[in-house]
């Protein structure tokens, strides 16, 4: 039986970045379904399906941000568990937590599709555009149950330690992805469509070759449909994954706002946010994963009782997100133009614009962004996912969304309409939002208080 990875022992910097090369070598390729997607349709197609492309996104992320806080409750729980060698347990969480996606998948499947017409209008999208969005976004809710699948087993390995496997699945299913976009949308020209159905295929292949490979070489984890719901595990889950859940709704249901904002500077503003947002995932991508490992890292040590090993592995991620977010604000801010030429045709130069105005504005503060992910990584490896869910609230809601009112609108009182002045006040809001993050997360670490959580597994 083929074990996780024990990240209670060894050099913390060098486990950690073992850890976390892996996931995100994995996650290039996953945000590869975006950027391809975006990159040939909006070549191939046009800017309006472009800007379909990017208003999708934040109601995709608010439908699954309820499953997506059960598989960080699961990763979280499943590594204290392992760290504690309650192999047992283990493997009950993974049964629950899988069954728990399953039918997550399902509900937003449905919701999704009855919903989504509704939705983009209640997003300002130009009347025009809505039949791409549509088109695109109710196509993307039928791979639901491949990429929930997927991201349930992928919790699952992260949680032992095992951040390596899911890179391999992720692989295979962007290869499938990158030669569907080619032949659907080039070859066939079907549009925006098949950009979506190259994206949903990708999402089942990366499923069931997870399924396929895991059932002969991971025991722990096998799947084979006879799962096994155990309902103090899911009470468990529930209590971490309820806050995590409520943290990606507050993420998700404020970026939705925030392109309702931005959907009344019109189209060239839409598909050149959407295509500088795709860069921007690239640039933030290692913040987020290397607080991903330090979230299993300190749940793992955690459970084992290791406050100072926590502590020593903070400081080590600070230092590599730092070196690494500086890397991608020098290439953000000297080569822009390049970045964004990427995703349209050069006469687009509105559109560039718009990206090159979004990097000189929100790059510089990539460090800080790391930083913030980073001090939230340890409070969520204790099973406090409560305090990084406030940071968010306020971050995002009390900062973020009124800077991008304020600076990019000229408001009329006492009506109270918003009409469009400056687009490029839109996007001060991020860093704004994420230096009040940044601060807030590290006066709690320093006050202490994180480590005295109560420990989520049973000790003898």
């Amino acid at each position: 039986m083929k074990a996780g990875n024990d990240l209670t022992k060894g050099n913390e910097a060098k486990v950690i970045l073992k850890f976390a090369i892996p996931m995100m070598i994995g996650n290039i390729f996953q945000q590869l379904y975006n950027v391809v997607d975006a990159a040939v349709v909006g070549k191939f197609v046009g800017k309006e399906a472009l800007a379909a492309t990017g208003v999708s996104f934040p109601i995709l992320f608010l439908l699954s941000s309820i499953t997506i806080g059960f598989a960080i409750g699961g990763t979280i729980l499943i590594s204290q568990f392992y760290g504690a060698k309650q192999i047992d347990k283990v493997k009950k969480a993974t049964d629950t937590l899988q069954i728990v996606m399953f039918v997550g998948a399902a509900l937003m499947t449905i919701i999704g599709i009855l919903t989504s017409k509704n939705l983009f209008r209640l997003l300002n999208f130009p009347e025009e555009n809505i039949k791409y969005a549509v088109s695109y976004f109710n196509i993307l809710m039928l791979g639901n149950i491949g990429i929930f699948g997927y991201n349930a087993l992928a919790a699952t390995l992260r949680g032992l330690g095992d951040s390596k496997t899911p890179v391999y699945f992720l692989i295979i299913s962007t290869i499938f992805n990158i030669a569907g976009d080619l032949i659907l949308v080039v070859v066939f020209e079907m549009g925006v469509e098949g950009a979506a159905i190259a994206t949903v295929i990708a999402y089942f292949v990366a499923y069931f070759i997870a399924i396929i490979y895991l059932n002969k070489k991971h025991k722990i984890i096998e799947t084979n449909f006879k799962l096994n719901f155990d309902k103090e595990i899911f009470r468990k889950i529930l209590k971490i994954g309820i806050p995590s859940s409520g943290h990606m709704f507050v993420v998700s249901f404020g970026m939705i706002l925030s392109f309702s904002i931005i959907n009344l500077f019109g189209t060239d503003v839409i598909a050149g946010f959407t295509a500088a947002g795709r860069i921007n995932s690239f640039a933030t991508m290692p913040a987020m994963f290397f607080a991903n490992a330090l979230t299993a890292f300190v749940g793992q040590n955690f459970g084992a009782q290791k406050i100072d090993r926590i502590k020593n592995g903070l400081r080590a991620t600070i230092i590599m997100i730092s070196a690494i977010s500086v890397l991608f604000t020098f290439i953000s801010i000297i080569f822009p133009d390049d970045l964004m030429k990427l995703f349209t045709n050069k006469e687009e130069t509105d559109l560039i614009g718009v990206g090159v105005d979004y990097f000189r504005i929100v790059a510089p503060f990539y460090v800080v962004f790391g930083l913030m992910f980073s001090f939230n990584a340890v409070f969520r490896g204790v099973g406090n996912t409560i305090t990084p869910m406030y940071i968010t609230l306020i971050a995002l809601w009390v900062i973020r969304f009124p800077a991008m009112i304020l600076l990019s609108m000229e408001i009329d009182f006492p009506a109270i309409t918003l009409t469009p002045v400056n687009s490029n006040g839109l996007w001060w809001g991020e860093p704004m939002a994420w230096t009040t993050g940044m601060i807030l997360a590290a006066i709690y670490y320093f006050t202490k208080r994180w480590h005295k959580k109560p420990q989520l597994v049973d000790r003898a």
